[in-house]
């Protein structure tokens, strides 16, 4: 597997988590969120000195699953959401960002599983965090799947932002961001970044 790429390396190397009370230790964990590249911007060459880290993408998601569960779809658990979307990438803090063709599905999981794990490990409510993260993974609930559609959903802001500093297009990014998004309000939004999107801007590559 390809090293990561991360904007510089991570604080936790000055410190020994295991030194550390359970909270503080998992705060040192996330700090590694916080350089990693999401690995896909970079293949599509988006340049590391512009390049979105996964602790910027999952902030974006759990700020959606915010705005959504409050504005609407009220119907759905608003906290079950908004902690999910916090938790989504914990799986990347010691797997990684295993872009499509990396690994198996298979073993992708079983990866980031033990780093939830790990990283979740010794909290109170660990093993409720556990259970959010596996209940996004499965996609058997509502609130996981509109979390889902927000994670695609942010990516194709992210591109269409990319798209006007010129680093496109990124027409894939965005037919990914339709077809998991889907229709209904949450399509709406989608249409309103394609509108925003036209006229489309010449690429710098």
């Amino acid at each position: 597997m390809a090293e990561m790429q991360r904007k510089r390396q991570s604080a936790i190397r000055f410190f020994d988590p295991d030194k550390a009370g359970d909270i503080v230790r998992v705060l040192l964990e996330y700090q590694q969120l916080k350089t990693l590249f999401r690995q896909g911007w970079l293949r599509t060459r988006v340049p590391k000195e512009q390049c979105e880290t996964v602790a910027e993408h999952s902030l974006g998601v759990a700020l959606l699953a915010l705005l959504v569960a409050d504005g609407m779809r009220q119907d759905l658990d608003r906290e079950k959401m908004v902690t999910m979307a916090m938790l989504h990438d914990f799986g990347e803090i010691y797997a990684g960002d295993l872009v499509p063709g990396a690994a198996s599905a298979a073993d992708k999981h079983a990866r980031e599983k033990a780093s939830v794990e790990k990283v979740f490990g010794g909290l109170p409510e660990a093993a409720r965090y556990l259970a959010l993260w596996e209940e996004f993974e499965a996609q058997e609930t509502e609130e996981a799947r509109v979390v889902k559609a927000l994670d695609r959903l942010e990516m194709g802001v992210q591109a269409m932002v990319y798209e006007r500093e010129g680093w496109g297009p990124l027409e894939d990014f965005m037919e990914t961001t339709r077809k998991a998004v889907g229709g209904g309000a949450l399509g709406e939004l989608v249409q309103q970044l394609d509108a925003l999107r036209r006229p489309a801007v010449p690429s710098n590559s």
